[in-house]
């Protein structure tokens, strides 16, 4: 039974993105959708000293009247050099420092400027190290459905990929008929993470944070571990 899952890129995001990526045998990112200002696509946190600290991706005229295919990164070697400097003072003592570290020196040596490129890049470059092999696609470049909205739209595509299963989010239960999906033949499951917990050295444990602090405090093994701590429920 082929799975398909849709998710809109984000930069580094929790753990439980990734395990939707996992459980899927195509993965689509849906970046020609509208950019969210306030949302998580360019945004994320990491561990701080008193709870979650933010960090963002710079864009150059971000407008929720533009695509997210449409929208550029700015000044990213500015970035990228303070960025780091926060990561070695947050996380030099965590015992994965360097491979993380390495993992994310390839994603910044991504040229490209184009948000959804980098996004997209950067996820497959996660998924690669964490050895998870599903197919990463962007809506932008397969479907042309834009004339299409919500549920219909993630049917139609489905539909094209010859989908026998739709995987979303526990959030998103309210969002999508399960009688609709079933009138295309496809089954409909909503992805419900486990309590996922593990040392963060000194600190009390603060959950929901970029896979980035994952990366930093567990290994390879114990990751893909943790990538499991999920159950698929209907609605």
């Amino acid at each position: 039974m082929k799975t398909l899952a849709i998710m809109q890129p984000y930069f580094m995001p929790y753990i439980g993105y990734f395990q939707l990526i996992k459980a899927a045998d195509v993965f689509v990112i849906y970046d020609d959708v509208n950019y969210i200002k306030r949302g998580w696509i360019n945004k994320n946190n990491i561990l701080g000293t008193s709870g979650p600290q933010p960090f963002t991706l710079p864009v150059h005229k971000a407008s929720q009247n533009k695509l997210i295919n449409e929208i550029e990164l700015f000044e990213m070697d500015k970035f990228r050099n303070k960025f780091f400097k926060t990561l070695e003072q947050v996380y030099r003592k965590s015992p994965q420092y360097p491979h993380a570290l390495e993992l994310l020196n390839s994603i910044f040596s991504f040229t490209q400027v184009n948000l959804s490129d980098f996004l997209k890049n950067s996820l497959k470059t996660t998924c690669d190290y964490l050895e998870i092999n599903t197919p990463i696609v962007p809506s932008s470049a397969t479907y042309n459905n834009n004339n299409l909205k919500a549920q219909d739209r993630i049917l139609d595509i489905c539909v094209q990929e010859k989908a026998q299963c739709y995987i979303n989010p526990i959030g998103g239960v309210e969002l999508y008929s399960q009688e609709k999906f079933e009138s295309k033949g496809v089954e409909l499951n909503f992805l419900k993470s486990h309590e996922i917990k593990y040392s963060q050295g000194n600190s009390d444990f603060v959950p929901y944070l970029s896979i980035i602090d994952v990366l930093m405090f567990n290994s390879k093994d114990e990751i893909k571990e943790l990538l499991n701590k999920y159950t698929l429920i209907k609605n």
